[in-house]
């Protein structure tokens, strides 16, 4: 048996998750059958977390006016961090893992046995609220968790921070499509496969999803992709000229060759044949047997060079064919080069932009004015369809 894994980012909506009200998905009847694992109060959380630290930080600040009174008010209202995170994970879908069937309760055996070392594989993400649902369609599990590091030597010294925390779990980021989160995400799913192969279910993968690249990171990569694709090319095409071109020098060399063979064939003494000395004289040897073998054997090399000539001559004018195609192509494929090295330029500029509304207006912020854009392009693409 394969079946897939999902592990999606969460809106974080804690009492949706612990069922203080319901959603129109939610089937009542079946809430019963959920595990509420734990559901403590956030604040509560970071009173734990944070006090002693913050006091410490108090303490050392002699203006009054960069004292910090309530921590989780200042992360809440943060541009940089967020109070909390939430992870939701499945395994199957509600065609194949249907909560009211057999595979449903097998699905949530599986998250329950994924969830038992949560906490422990990863200490600096603080959990306070996680459910099992059972009442909607596919059976998945909500995880929402403070992010903190220790022994920080900027702000607080425990502080929120999801980077520092994943990245004191050994999860150090690399390039934008290889953050702290996608490599965590990963090896989160790989805990969850482990568990699925001790019940017999092999971990079914559909591809990879670059969800976390923004829309202009993709179009950059795959510009760069083409660019690199079309430069392989334009190398190749260059070689392949430079080949024919040599060639198309050296049938330039042969005709030249070829002309002056001939004319050496007709004057040249050493292919004369020369008089004969003894048993008959020069005349009779020369009319009835010399002059018609030498005869012969020029028409017959003639012949021969004039046929090899004209196959040269062919595969001359082909190549020279060949070779002004390639040229146009290589200038095509040079000119297409230069438009998407340009474009690539443009997306580059784009997405440092980007960058800098997401850092200066906030990420859930720019993302959330994202999901709106593309609700209202869709419903305007969905009405001129209906049209």
């Amino acid at each position: 048996m394969q079946r897939t894994i999902s592990a999606m980012v969460g809106k974080g909506s804690v009492n949706h998750n612990s069922r203080k009200f319901r959603a129109e998905n939610v089937d009542g009847t079946r809430t019963h059958l959920n595990i509420d694992y734990c559901n403590e109060n956030i604040k509560t959380v970071y009173h734990e977390l944070f006090d002693e630290a913050l006091e410490r930080y108090n303490a050392k600040q002699i203006r009054s006016d960069r004292k910090i009174k309530d921590y989780y008010e200042k992360i809440r209202s943060s541009k940089q961090e967020k109070p909390f995170h939430e992870i939701i994970l499945q395994v199957g879908g509600k065609g194949n893992m249907n909560a009211d069937t057999e595979n449903g309760e097998l699905a949530k055996q599986i998250l329950d046995e994924y969830y038992q070392g949560f906490q422990e594989r990863n200490p600096q993400l603080r959990v306070f609220s996680a459910h099992l649902h059972m009442d909607e369609a596919t059976p998945h599990l909500h995880i929402d968790f403070v992010p903190f590091t220790t022994g920080s030597k900027r702000g607080l010294d425990t502080r929120v921070s999801l980077k520092q925390a994943l990245a004191t779990q050994g999860f150090k980021g690399g390039s934008r499509g290889d953050t702290e989160w996608s490599q965590w995400i990963q090896s989160e799913k790989e805990q969850l496969a482990a568990v699925m192969e001790r019940y017999g279910i092999e971990w079914e993968h559909l591809g990879t999803h670059e969800k976390h690249l923004s829309v202009l990171d993709y179009k950059k990569q795959e510009r760069e992709k083409e660019v690199a694709a079309l430069g392989a090319k334009i190398e190749q095409k260059q070689i392949e000229f430079d080949v024919l071109s040599e060639r198309v020098l050296n049938y330039d060399k042969a005709k030249d060759e070829l002309s002056n063979l001939e004319i050496e064939l007709d004057t040249a003494p050493k292919y004369q044949l020369p008089e004969p000395e003894k048993f008959m004289t020069a005349k009779a040897y020369k009319t009835k047997m010399a002059e018609p073998v030498v005869r012969k054997l020029k028409q017959l090399v003639k012949t021969v060079l004039a046929r090899c000539f004209e196959g040269g001559w062919d595969n001359y004018h082909r190549l020279n064919t060949a070779n002004a195609q390639l040229y146009r192509t290589n200038q095509r494929l040079e000119k297409v080069n230069e438009r998407l090295t340009e474009e690539n330029k443009i997306l580059k500029a784009e997405n440092k932009d980007y960058s800098l509304l997401r850092k200066v207006f906030g990420r859930k912020q720019i993302d959330d004015l994202l999901e709106q854009a593309r609700t209202v392009k869709g419903r305007k693409r969905d009405n001129t369809r209906s049209r």
